[in-house]
């Protein structure tokens, strides 16, 4: 039997928090207000300490018909009643092998580190809905332990759950976690060219491929062409999916 204890790892227990811990947070929700108002993406802060959200953004995709204040009061019991249950069992493991890469690096750079994963929601209407969950650390205790995290929801423009991926800042590898065989693996990430980014930017402002073409002094052949390098490289089948990922995995 699960409960919200499964997802704060015991590898993550934080206890008592000094008064120069306690300076860091000065603050900062303001600014994480700010930021959720300028975002159509869901956005909420955890407490490790207190084990639940210290902020939850009134974007209507995370709340399932709540409040925000409401999601906020809920906490993690939020998932166990709309995360559907294979994927509440995905999230238990996520916890577990995130942690425990976590645990192996070095002190100085855990803050850098972002994890990635999708899960299915059920809302109020019972319509599933796969969601993508960026959470990267705010605030470290002094021994390196995730005192707050912030989490930025949006919808995945993937087909299944799971897709689990770590992100260092600046550093070209991603860590992919392969379910199966039960482990990380290191791949390089996705490199787009000039060319590419620049059809991306302007297919994101709504430009059609003649316009696209007329813009950058190319053909529509050229134009096609591109995008379909482009496609292949993204493992999507139409512009849209393109623009969802390359703005998801920060490639624009």
């Amino acid at each position: 039997m699960t409960d919200v204890n499964d997802f704060f790892s015991f590898k993550n227990t934080v206890n008592n928090i000094s008064s120069e811990e306690e300076k860091q947070t000065a603050n900062y929700l303001e600014t994480i207000k700010a930021f959720a108002r300028t975002t159509y993406k869901s956005i909420y802060v955890i407490d490790y300490q207190k084990k639940g959200f210290e902020f939850v953004s009134d974007n209507p995709l995370f709340l399932c018909g709540h409040t925000a204040d409401e999601v906020k009061e809920m906490g993690y019991a939020f998932y166990f009643k709309y995360v559907i249950k294979p994927d509440l069992d995905l999230l238990l493991k996520i916890n577990t092998v995130g942690f425990e890469f976590y645990d192996k690096t070095p002190l100085e750079e855990r803050r850098y580190y972002t994890i990635s994963y999708d899960f299915h929601i059920k809302n109020q209407e019972g319509k599933k809905i796969l969601i993508n969950q960026k959470l990267t650390p705010l605030f470290l205790t002094q021994d390196g332990k995730i005192w707050k995290a912030i989490c930025i929801i949006s919808l995945s423009d993937e087909q299944e759950s799971g897709n689990i991926k770590i992100y260092k800042k600046g550093d070209n590898k991603i860590f992919k976690y392969d379910l199966e065989g039960d482990f990380w693996k290191a791949t390089e990430s996705i490199k787009l060219t000039s060319r590419e980014k620049e059809i991306l930017q302007y297919s994101t402002r709504g430009y059609t491929i003649n316009e696209v073409a007329e813009a950058i002094f190319v053909s529509p052949d050229t134009v096609k062409f591109h995008r379909r390098k482009l496609f292949e490289k993204l493992e999507v089948v139409n512009i849209s999916e393109a623009i969802v990922h390359a703005t998801n995995n920060k490639l624009i």
